[in-house]
């Protein structure tokens, strides 16, 4: 409470209008402590308004009390100054007197705020004084305050303020709370010898991510069973009651086999979230990324870059947006270069799909192998980068490990929806658009020419009827094309084509694959699974292996990221070079250790 109140006293300096919400009631009450939580409103000027976020207690006085204070009802409200000590307070008003001559440099702060942030030369307040005509003059006062109270005190003035207002929450404190007498309960330390604990840490945290993919791939995969059978189901009833024509084939090739081919792993996806959001709820991804530490210190990271890849296993875009938080700028571009390493959400539809047809039986350990894989190759890049690119340069990494908290199902539950709500979005936008284009390419051109070519009548052993021919399409070209290059990893025309596709988002390479191998097989089966199992009816073999759907998902993991994610790298670090570096360096990464998964696994399957 009295570290969160410091950023109340920068609010009070700024002179705004708000309502503090004093989150996790309940746990204060628990610990024996108590607060006069009206008494502090009172003291410092803010209504105080206790809740309980993860129930929802509180919230409807807490927006009550918004509304009286926006309408000026609330008798708490009163505006105080944190009094910062004698000669500060006259520096302050010194400069604050300045600054009102130009009532347009105050237009969104009061000016005791913006004359103490000149004091601590906070950069952003230095460009908004700047506008002012008489910036130069005010500058000029700020530097002459500035070393009259560092002579006068001796101290540094961020040190002396910061004393001042920490010495302001504590005497408001001291009136107002009651800390607890009793011995608490060392259930946080006991789970923490264990989950800290240099022997049994990093081993814990390889059980729980094993648990969480088995439950990923088998839990979900009755309800992805439901919803193929439904898109199946569909997809029948165009094929039965629609005429035959490019309509029909567009919307049962198109639509249904790649959109439904991609839809069918939303369970997963939500299985996925939902625990990855009761480990940050619980308290337990603080301790991840504690264990981690020493990792990320000797490939020249430190801790803090860990909350960024961890972010990476849900979407790398927001991940890389979050490593704004590390201060030291080699370590932030590094950070975000190897985040795309990390397998976020969008890879997990290939995994389900391939892992299930040629893997299901070892499901759990092929999900955590390819995992552990990104971050392999992440660890290495980074070393690379750290050796050859970047000087050493790293900060002390201080963490705040919470106590454990048992969330509740309802709050996972909101926060597993919301990446499903982000998921079903994708599926009516880019996959809908991109299995269309995908569709269409690989449609036309509709031609069917004659031909008598000597070869065209040696292929029929001398009879020299006339045979029909069925061009190629748009998309079997460019997949033919670009083949000699991704044939010694084990692709296939089409599977080459789906890589490609995957460029605007990775679970596109799934619906191009259901657009590619929705067809006219005599299969029993209908599902994806089967397709790519299904003999070619030109070599006469399928397509897939395991040893080129193995190869498939370690190309999917580590080759370029996907637009919006090159996009942040190039936002993020302010260069175009590196968003370039990440395309052309992770492509080449994922085709080499894809060739070496491909030949071992021949050699060993």
């Amino acid at each position: 409470l009295e570290r969160n109140l410091y950023l109340t006293t920068e609010l009070i300096d700024m002179d705004r209008s708000m309502v503090i919400a004093l989150n996790m009631y309940d746990e204060l009450k628990a610990s024996g402590a108590e607060v006069d939580y009206r008494l502090l409103g009172e003291m410092i000027g803010v209504p105080i308004v206790p809740t309980v976020s993860r129930t929802g207690s509180g919230i409807d006085e807490l927006f009550d009390t918004v509304i009286r204070v926006y309408e000026g009802h609330d008798k708490a409200v009163r505006h105080v100054h944190v009094n910062l000590g004698k000669e500060v307070e006259k520096g302050v008003t010194v400069i604050k007197d300045a600054l009102k001559k130009d009532p347009a440099v105050g237009v969104h702060f009061s000016p005791r705020y913006l004359a103490i942030k000149l004091l601590e030369k906070d950069r952003e307040v230095e460009d908004i004084v700047k506008n002012s005509p008489d910036h130069k003059a005010i500058f000029m006062l700020r530097d002459q305050e500035l070393a009259r109270i560092e002579n006068i005190t001796g101290e540094d003035i961020t040190s002396i303020i910061a004393s001042e207002k920490y010495g302001f929450i504590a005497g408001a404190l001291a009136e107002t709370f009651t800390d607890s007498t009793k011995h608490e309960a060392k259930t946080t330390q006991l789970i923490d010898a264990f989950v800290t604990n240099k022997l049994f840490g990093f081993p814990i945290f390889l059980a729980i991510m094993l648990f969480i993919f088995w439950c990923t791939f088998e839990i979900g995969s009755y309800p992805m069973g439901w919803i193929e059978s439904l898109v199946d189901w569909i997809a029948g009833m165009v094929n039965r009651l629609m005429p035959e024509g490019p309509l029909k084939d567009l919307i049962a090739d198109g639509i249904i086999g790649g959109v439904g081919g991609v839809i069918v792993f939303l369970p997963n996806i939500l299985i996925l979230y939902f625990f990855i959001s009761f480990m940050e709820d619980s308290g337990y991804m603080a301790r991840a990324a504690f264990i981690m530490d020493k990792l990320m210190h000797k490939i020249g990271l430190h801790g803090k870059s860990f909350i960024p890849l961890v972010m990476g296993f849900g979407c790398n875009v927001p991940a890389i947006m979050s490593a704004r938080a590390i201060e030291s700028k080699s370590s932030r571009i590094i950070t975000i270069l190897i985040n795309p390493f990390m397998s976020c959400s969008a890879r997990l539809p290939v995994y389900v799909l391939l892992v299930g047809t040629f893997f299901s039986r070892y499901a759990s350990f092929v999900f955590l192998g390819l995992y552990l894989l990104g971050i392999i190759v992440a660890v290495i890049t980074a070393r690379l980068l750290r050796r050859f690119w970047f000087k050493t340069d790293e900060t002390p990494f201080v963490m705040e490990l919470p106590p454990y908290r048992l969330p509740t199902f309802k709050s996972s539950l909101r926060h597993m929806w919301g990446k499903g709500e982000q998921y079903l979005k994708k599926m009516g936008g880019i996959i809908l658009v991109a299995s269309i284009v995908v569709w269409a390419l690989n449609y036309f051109p509709l031609r069917n020419e004659e031909s008598s070519t000597p070869e065209a009548v040696a292929a029929m052993d001398g009879d020299d009827s006339k045979i029909d021919i069925k061009h190629d399409s748009y998309l079997e070209m460019l997949g033919k094309a670009v083949n000699p290059v991704m044939e010694p990893i084990g692709f296939h025309w089409r599977t080459s084509v789906a890589a490609i596709a995957g460029a605007p988002a990775k679970e596109i390479v799934v619906s191009t694959l259901g657009v590619l191998y929705t067809g006219d097989e005599e299969i029993d089966d209908t599902s994806l699974s089967a397709r790519l199992t299904a003999p070619n009816p030109i070599t006469g073999k399928p397509d897939f292996t395991p040893a080129s759907a193995l190869s498939l998902m370690v190309f999917v993991l580590l080759y370029f990221p996907c637009m919006a994610t090159v996009v942040a790298i190039v936002r993020e670090t302010g260069s175009w070079v590196y968003g370039a570096f990440s395309v052309v360096y992770n492509t080449v990464v994922a085709w080499l250790v894809a060739f070496l998964v491909y030949n071992v696994t021949i050699l060993v399957i």
